[in-house]
Protein backbone atom coordinates (compact mmCIF):
# COMPACT_ATOMS: atom_id res chain seq x y z
CA UNK A 1 0.00 0.00 0.00
CA UNK A 2 1.45 3.34 -0.54
CA UNK A 3 2.41 5.83 1.90
CA UNK A 4 -0.14 8.34 0.98
CA UNK A 5 -2.92 5.81 0.38
CA UNK A 6 -1.86 4.49 4.14
CA UNK A 7 -1.58 8.14 5.70
CA UNK A 8 -4.98 9.44 4.68
CA UNK A 9 -6.96 5.72 5.04
CA UNK A 10 -4.87 5.76 8.69
CA UNK A 11 -6.51 9.25 9.48
CA UNK A 12 -10.37 8.69 8.07
CA UNK A 13 -10.40 5.44 10.04
CA UNK A 14 -8.75 7.29 12.98
CA UNK A 15 -11.00 10.50 13.25
CA UNK A 16 -14.01 7.93 12.19
CA UNK A 17 -13.41 6.41 15.38
CA UNK A 18 -12.52 8.61 17.45
CA UNK A 19 -15.47 10.70 16.86
CA UNK A 20 -17.78 7.58 16.86
CA UNK A 21 -16.21 6.40 20.54
CA UNK A 22 -16.92 10.61 22.25
CA UNK A 23 -20.53 10.35 20.78
CA UNK A 24 -21.17 6.31 22.21
CA UNK A 25 -20.12 8.63 25.37
CA UNK A 26 -22.01 11.05 25.12
CA UNK A 27 -24.94 9.10 24.63
CA UNK A 28 -24.16 7.10 27.24
CA UNK A 29 -23.45 9.83 29.67
CA UNK A 30 -26.93 11.61 28.85
CA UNK A 31 -29.03 8.70 28.93
CA UNK A 32 -27.65 7.73 32.59
CA UNK A 33 -27.67 11.27 33.78
CA UNK A 34 -31.68 11.40 32.86
CA UNK A 35 -32.32 8.42 34.31
CA UNK A 36 -30.83 9.25 37.50
CA UNK A 37 -31.71 12.81 37.52
CA UNK A 38 -34.82 13.18 35.67
CA UNK A 39 -38.43 12.68 36.61
CA UNK A 40 -40.23 9.23 36.51
CA UNK A 41 -43.26 9.67 34.48
CA UNK A 42 -45.65 6.83 32.76
CA UNK A 43 -45.85 7.78 28.90
CA UNK A 44 -47.79 5.87 26.63
CA UNK A 45 -46.89 4.68 22.66
CA UNK A 46 -48.77 6.97 20.14
CA UNK A 47 -50.15 5.44 17.04
CA UNK A 48 -48.07 6.98 13.67
CA UNK A 49 -49.75 9.04 11.58
CA UNK A 50 -46.80 8.93 8.65
CA UNK A 51 -45.89 5.52 7.18
CA UNK A 52 -42.05 6.63 7.36
CA UNK A 53 -42.52 7.37 10.93
CA UNK A 54 -43.22 4.01 11.36
CA UNK A 55 -40.24 2.34 10.04
CA UNK A 56 -39.13 4.66 13.14
CA UNK A 57 -38.01 1.33 15.47
CA UNK A 58 -37.97 4.43 18.54
CA UNK A 59 -41.85 4.40 19.75
CA UNK A 60 -43.42 7.97 19.66
CA UNK A 61 -44.29 8.72 23.07
CA UNK A 62 -46.70 11.23 24.55
CA UNK A 63 -47.02 12.05 28.63
CA UNK A 64 -48.09 15.06 31.12
CA UNK A 65 -45.09 16.99 32.18
CA UNK A 66 -45.51 20.26 34.74
CA UNK A 67 -45.00 23.35 32.37
CA UNK A 68 -42.32 26.12 33.49
CA UNK A 69 -43.48 28.45 36.27
CA UNK A 70 -42.91 32.22 35.55
CA UNK A 71 -43.30 33.76 39.20
CA UNK A 72 -44.19 32.86 42.91
CA UNK A 73 -47.95 31.67 43.57
CA UNK A 74 -48.21 30.92 39.83
CA UNK A 75 -50.72 28.27 38.57
CA UNK A 76 -49.07 25.46 37.71
CA UNK A 77 -50.59 23.63 34.60
CA UNK A 78 -49.50 20.53 32.77
CA UNK A 79 -48.08 20.41 29.17
CA UNK A 80 -48.34 17.19 26.77
CA UNK A 81 -45.04 16.19 25.12
CA UNK A 82 -44.89 14.23 22.30
CA UNK A 83 -41.25 12.63 21.72
CA UNK A 84 -39.52 9.44 20.85
CA UNK A 85 -37.14 8.14 23.29
CA UNK A 86 -32.97 8.36 23.19
CA UNK A 87 -30.66 5.44 22.95
CA UNK A 88 -33.40 2.98 21.46
CA UNK A 89 -32.40 1.42 18.67
CA UNK A 90 -33.46 -1.75 17.47
CA UNK A 91 -34.15 -3.16 13.59
CA UNK A 92 -37.59 -3.54 14.44
CA UNK A 93 -39.91 -1.71 16.87
CA UNK A 94 -40.41 -4.89 19.65
CA UNK A 95 -44.62 -5.61 20.10
CA UNK A 96 -44.37 -4.71 23.83
CA UNK A 97 -44.46 -0.84 22.04
CA UNK A 98 -47.65 -1.27 20.31
CA UNK A 99 -50.34 2.18 20.45
CA UNK A 100 -51.85 2.78 23.47
CA UNK A 101 -49.30 0.67 25.44
CA UNK A 102 -48.02 2.56 28.56
CA UNK A 103 -43.90 3.01 29.10
CA UNK A 104 -41.95 3.87 32.07
CA UNK A 105 -39.92 6.80 31.09
CA UNK A 106 -37.39 9.86 32.55
CA UNK A 107 -37.22 13.14 31.43
CA UNK A 108 -35.29 15.88 31.68
CA UNK A 109 -37.65 18.24 33.60
CA UNK A 110 -35.92 21.59 31.97
CA UNK A 111 -35.86 20.26 28.92
CA UNK A 112 -39.21 17.45 28.89
CA UNK A 113 -38.54 16.24 25.11
CA UNK A 114 -35.04 14.82 26.08
CA UNK A 115 -36.78 11.29 27.16
CA UNK A 116 -35.18 7.95 27.96
CA UNK A 117 -36.60 4.41 28.95
CA UNK A 118 -36.57 3.19 32.27
CA UNK A 119 -33.65 0.91 32.60
CA UNK A 120 -36.38 -2.16 33.14
CA UNK A 121 -37.67 -1.19 29.75
CA UNK A 122 -34.22 -1.09 27.86
CA UNK A 123 -33.61 -4.59 27.06
CA UNK A 124 -30.66 -5.07 25.03
CA UNK A 125 -29.47 -1.18 25.05
CA UNK A 126 -25.82 -2.64 26.65
CA UNK A 127 -24.97 -4.83 24.08
CA UNK A 128 -25.43 -2.11 21.84
CA UNK A 129 -24.02 0.25 23.36
CA UNK A 130 -20.82 -2.24 23.74
CA UNK A 131 -21.02 -3.02 19.97
CA UNK A 132 -20.90 0.49 18.54
CA UNK A 133 -18.13 1.20 21.18
CA UNK A 134 -16.23 -1.67 19.55
CA UNK A 135 -16.75 -0.54 15.94
CA UNK A 136 -15.19 2.86 17.26
CA UNK A 137 -12.11 0.95 18.82
CA UNK A 138 -11.71 -1.10 16.18
CA UNK A 139 -11.70 2.11 13.66
CA UNK A 140 -9.24 3.73 15.57
CA UNK A 141 -6.72 1.04 16.12
CA UNK A 142 -6.93 0.29 12.51
CA UNK A 143 -5.96 3.60 12.00
CA UNK A 144 -3.46 3.86 14.35
CA UNK A 145 -1.88 0.74 12.49
CA UNK A 146 -2.17 1.83 9.16
CA UNK A 147 -0.96 5.93 10.26
CA UNK A 148 2.39 3.54 12.37
CA UNK A 149 2.81 1.35 8.89
CA UNK A 150 2.94 4.59 6.93
CA UNK A 151 5.10 6.41 8.94
CA UNK A 152 7.60 3.08 9.14
CA UNK A 153 7.84 3.61 5.05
Amino acid sequence: METTTATVGGAVLALFGGVLLLWCAAEVRLRHGVRRRGIPAVATVVAESDTHSELDSSPLLTFSAPAAIDGPGAARRAEVVLARPRGHTPLRRPPRFSPGTSVRISYDPRRPSRVVLAAAETGGVVVTDLLWTALGVGCLAAGAALLAAAATN
